[in-house]
């Protein structure tokens, strides 16, 4: 028993030494060594960020051209892709037998108003002859009527004219508005029936709409746009070879409802294309300006550190120490991005060294850079 208390007893002086003789190192070596790290001053700035939309080229002024009376096209006006003018005539159906019907209704109304005056003429000598109780009150009556009747005639008879003006008229198919036409669906001789055979598209070009859809949830936003009338940098649009449109948009219309199954509302904006760059069904990116921009804190991307889903700073604290600090992120400006809150404007950002820091670590720097000091201002990405 005692040679094991003597064992016990060497064992712990033997600990206590190794301790003593650590502690004695740790103090001669001092403590860890700062980290190099580049500081940025975080600044408040003019920030104007867009948000995104996918969207579509639509024309305004969009007509499907279908015949309105049976034949067979005897002529095409124009060439396939043209621009035409609003009255152009664009097709010719076969025109013989409706300027026949035309022909033979002018004949019936010319018969019908020789009957008519031939009544009139009739009723006015009946007429004078029973103011000389020389005629039967019958006789005159009946003349009367006929002429009423005749009156008739030629107003079912002038309505026949009218009928055959507008078949005749309709054997020509004009242009409707100004516009871009298509690759013709019929040719020479081919046969139309009316309102069914398609003959052609014509699409307005200037100005063209663009469509997107938003949640309903920001109904309220697209809604005081469209009371406020919106500025020139309210809309932009992005072309698909990712060019930026130059013409500024402005709003149009909000669908009258929700997609019940999406939970969305289209939107209509409309752009000017002088240049006739927009076509139809074009697919695009639609820009609308986010209505938090204005002032707001900026610090370089590169600040940010995530973890865990949230976001992170270092930040220059008392003493050359790093402090953590979780931020809340606003959108990104192409090296830069917004801060929502978590720091202030002044705050000494770390941006290099971060692989190597730690909250509370010492850290060692020159003198502090500027945010975006150098590079242009913040632009929307």
């Amino acid at each position: 028993m005692k040679h094991t208390l003597l064992r016990f007893s060497f064992a712990a002086s033997l600990l206590a030494l190794a301790s003593c003789g650590k502690k004695e190192d740790e103090k001669a070596a001092g403590p860890p060594p700062a980290t190099p790290v580049t500081l940025v001053a975080a600044r408040t700035t003019d920030a104007v960020y867009y948000d995104e939309y996918p969207a579509t080229v639509v024309a305004l002024n969009n007509v499907e051209l279908r015949s309105q009376v049976a034949g067979f096209i005897t002529q095409i006006y124009f060439k396939d892709g043209d621009l035409v003018q609003k009255g152009k005539p664009l097709y010719e159906i076969d025109r013989r037998k409706y300027q026949a019907a035309y022909q033979q209704a002018l004949a019936g109304l010319r018969s019908a108003q020789a009957v008519v005056q031939n009544a009139q003429v009739n009723l006015s000598r009946y007429q004078r002859l029973a103011q000389q109780d020389a005629i039967a009150k019958q006789i005159v009556d009946n003349a009367a009527t006929s002429y009423a009747t005749a009156q008739a005639q030629v107003a079912e008879a002038q309505a026949n004219v009218a009928l055959a003006r507008t078949d005749l008229d309709y054997s020509v198919i004009n242009a409707p508005f100004t516009g871009r036409i298509g690759i013709s669906q019929v040719r020479l001789g081919a046969q139309v029936s009316p309102g069914t055979t398609l003959l052609n598209t014509i699409s307005g070009e200037d100005p063209m709409g663009v469509d997107f859809v938003i949640p309903d949830s920001d109904l309220s936003r697209f809604a005081d746009l469209q009371r406020q009338g919106g500025r020139d940098s309210t809309f932009r649009m992005v072309l698909p070879d990712g060019t930026r449109y130059p013409q500024p948009g402005k709003m149009l219309a909000i669908d009258r409802g929700v997609d019940q199954q999406t939970a969305t509302v289209q939107i209509r904006v409309q752009f000017p294309n002088p240049q006739r760059d927009l076509k139809d069904g074009m697919s695009t990116v639609l820009n609308v300006l986010n209505r938090q921009s204005g002032r707001r804190l900026v610090v370089p991307f590169k600040a940010i550190v995530e973890q865990m889903g949230e976001n992170f700073v270092f930040i220059a604290g008392d003493s050359s120490k790093a402090v953590q600090r979780k931020v809340q992120l606003g959108p990104r400006l192409r090296d830069q991005i917004v801060i929502m809150n978590g720091i202030k404007d002044g705050d000494k950002v770390v941006t290099e060294g971060l692989n190597r820091l730690r909250d509370g670590g010492q850290i060692t720097t020159g003198a502090p850079a500027t945010a975006g000091a150098g590079a242009p201002a913040a632009a929307a990405k």
